[in-house]
């Protein structure tokens, strides 16, 4: 099979690959349901090509998969967690020192809800501009803002409370 040049659609949608299947992953919060995810989005983005306006494929792409995510998500119980012993790739390629740490922050991660995780997700580990995720997300800039305030918070809350160590003192 023929790989498709950088410049066309396809090409550009094959680039963004990566991006997209860690964003479904953080949305999901499941490798299985993020390449559904992930499979549905690609598949509608080629059947509506023509709906395309030539501006900022990526944005387009990550209004897709969100609004694809939302629809799934109307009428259903919520998920249960997944195990981190069940994600097998993660983002982060490197593996902090302490295994535990890395527990923590999944923890603290999954913890968040899924507004928050998703505008995390996409201005701390995608790289996208406020703007970018507004778009994305269709919610005003200082929503994306506010969210993300409060999910950085929030996660830091979290990693500090479990770091909570009470000592006994010596009699």
């Amino acid at each position: 099979m023929k790989t498709p040049a950088p410049e066309t659609f396809e090409g550009q949608i094959l680039a963004l690959l990566p991006s997209l299947r860690r964003y479904s992953r953080s949305l999901t919060r499941s490798d299985a349901d993020g390449e559904d995810l992930l499979q549905d989005c690609v598949e509608k983005v080629l059947t509506r090509r023509g709906q395309w306006r030539g501006l900022n494929l990526r944005g387009w792409v990550l209004t897709i998969m969100t609004n694809l995510y939302r629809n799934g998500r109307r009428g259903k119980a919520r998920d249960s967690l997944v195990e981190l012993d069940a994600a097998v790739e993660l983002a982060a390629p490197e593996v902090p020192a302490d295994p535990q740490e890395r527990a923590r922050l999944d923890d603290a991660l999954n913890s968040l809800s899924e507004e928050y995780r998703a505008v995390l997700m996409l201005v701390v580990i995608e790289g996208y501009t406020y703007s970018e995720v507004a778009a994305a997300l269709d919610i005003p800039i200082g929503t994306v803002m506010s969210r993300l305030s409060r999910a950085r918070q929030r996660v830091a809350e979290r990693l500090k409370a479990d770091n909570i160590i009470t000592l006994r003192r010596p009699k």
